[in-house]
């Protein structure tokens, strides 16, 4: 990195899908974000935002909710101030989690969900979690800093076959090769 690099300051990360067909129960996709201490970047997070909630300090939020995908444009919407995030934190990850209710559902029923991570207009990412058809959960990106110098993206789409509860508290420990 150069010394006029501020790197990543502000990240959208916007979720989509079509509603279930007529006569089927609503789909439910969720966006959380859950923030790792520097001093435990591997091990249970600090805290999680979801649906209802928002980071202690207020730089991790929730724009838009939608509980069915009904709607136009983007029915999740959640802002990472990644630039305004205290300096104990060092990880950051941002995660999609399918609603089991009223049955257990993966991405493969999920109607055109697509994804995408952006900085100001500048896409970093986009997906349509075609590699995570069997999953319940997933992670969508991790944001990792090295003691108080700026933010790296790291894309990548994870699959979890848990339920809400046991993924946030998961999605961030190592992944074995």
């Amino acid at each position: 990195m150069n010394a006029i690099n501020k790197g990543i300051r502000k990240v959208e990360i916007s979720l989509k899908w079509d509603p279930s067909p007529a006569g089927q129960p609503p789909t439910d996709l969720d966006l959380v974000a859950a923030t790792y201490l520097a001093s435990d970047p591997y091990g249970d997070p600090a805290y999680v935002v979801h649906f209802d909630s928002r980071s202690p300090d207020g730089t991790i939020y929730l724009n838009r909710d939608s509980k069915d995908g009904k709607g136009f444009g983007w029915d999740e919407v959640l802002t990472v101030e990644l630039d305004r995030l205290d300096s104990r934190y060092a990880r950051v990850m941002v995660g999609v989690v399918i609603q089991q209710n009223p049955a257990k559902r993966t991405f493969v029923s999920v109607i055109n969900p697509a994804l995408r991570i952006r900085e100001g207009y500048t896409v970093m990412a986009e997906d349509d979690f075609g590699g995570v058809l069997g999953a319940t959960a997933t992670t969508v990106a991790e944001f990792v800093r090295e003691g108080s110098s700026t933010w790296d993206f790291h894309p990548g789409i994870h699959g979890f076959e848990d339920d809400p509860e046991t993924f946030t508290a998961t999605m961030g420990r190592a992944r074995k090769p």
